[in-house]
């Protein structure tokens, strides 16, 4: 146990290879996976794990633990797991930008924040038109700098994942510009705007609309020719009975979602092909929120799911920054 963080609970790893909760639902999928990798559960004890991100540089990983208000850090070399940064402002998605520097959504500040090199805080957005941001979700920065994040009201409807109170905005989509600061809104009608990510060349970025109906889907929007906007969109993926929360894309524009709703069959992670065919699944025992890639590869892919955080060796690597 490490500060209270267990490493293993009852659940344990596939003894066998190749590991049966690594699932092909399309002979596409069986390039992506290693027939002698399997899940790994590399910690435990979280109140609901969110937004893990990468730290190549320094062989560690961060995630949130978004009702403990704390960031969790977890070690490559020694396995060791303590807390990053508590109180966290209770924040959800995270990702770097192009220095290497962390990018935070908060709830509880209701904000997009950047930790410098020497660990303080600059606030990059906190409000919009002067009225206040909602709950900023998940964020994705683009090659050219800017910072694209969600904003839905999840984290001021009650006091658990932050501070209740009444929304000013709508629950949009925003541009962040790297060189004015000034945010822009890019999607104003999407419903309950959650996680996002771009396709390899830009050219389209993803969003997950979680509070569509009947059902929640993952939208495929076509980036405008100057990158700053988006166009038209479409369906990409009808989820049906499950509920994609975080999404991330691979090098060859698949797209890698945390997916779940309490039920065996749902739980994990649903791996879907560029035109929206899903080619893959990895079946976990508890919800995934969000994931990220990571590792010396950057093909390690790292699962935040419910109290847990789970590790898995993929034959692909993800998109830088992606």
């Amino acid at each position: 146990m490490h500060n209270g963080f267990e490493r293993t609970t009852d659940w344990q790893p596939s003894s066998r290879y190749p590991d049966p909760s690594v699932i092909s639902l399309d002979p596409r999928f069986d390039a992506l996976k290693l027939p002698l990798a399997g899940i790994e559960r590399l910690a435990t004890g979280c109140r609901w794990s969110e937004g893990p991100v990468w730290f190549g540089d320094g062989r560690y990983l961060l995630w949130s633990d978004i009702p403990n208000n704390r960031i969790m850090r977890w070690d490559e070399v020694t396995g060791h797991v303590s807390a990053f940064r508590e109180p966290s402002n209770f924040a959800n998605g995270q990702t770097r930008d192009r220095q290497g520097r962390l990018i935070t959504c908060e709830h509880g500040g209701r904000r997009v924040t950047r930790t410098e090199y020497d660990g303080t805080l600059t606030v990059l957005a906190d409000g919009h038109d002067g009225n206040r941001l909602n709950s900023p979700n998940d964020v994705v920065v683009k090659s050219d700098g800017s910072i694209w994040f969600t904003d839905p009201s999840f984290g001021i409807q009650g006091n658990y994942e932050g501070h209740k109170a009444e929304p000013e905005l709508g629950q949009n989509v925003y541009r962040l510009d790297p060189e004015s600061g000034a945010t822009m809104v890019v999607a104003d009608d999407i419903l309950g705007p959650n996680g996002l990510a771009f396709s390899p060349d830009e050219t389209k970025l993803y969003v997950v609309e979680s509070r569509g109906t009947p059902a929640r889907k993952i939208l495929e929007c076509d980036v405008s020719d100057d990158g700053r906007s988006i166009r038209g969109r479409r369906v990409l993926i009808d989820a049906g009975e499950g509920t994609p929360d975080g999404l991330r894309v691979d090098v060859l524009g698949n797209l890698w979602c945390g997916w779940g709703m309490g039920s065996d069959d749902l739980d994990g992670v649903m791996v879907f092909s560029s035109d929206g065919d899903p080619i893959g699944r990895i079946a976990l025992p508890e919800r995934c929120a969000n994931l990220c890639f990571g590792g010396r590869a950057n093909s390690r892919l790292f699962m935040a799911a419910s109290h847990s955080l789970y590790a898995l060796y993929v034959n692909v690597a993800g998109v830088a920054n992606g």
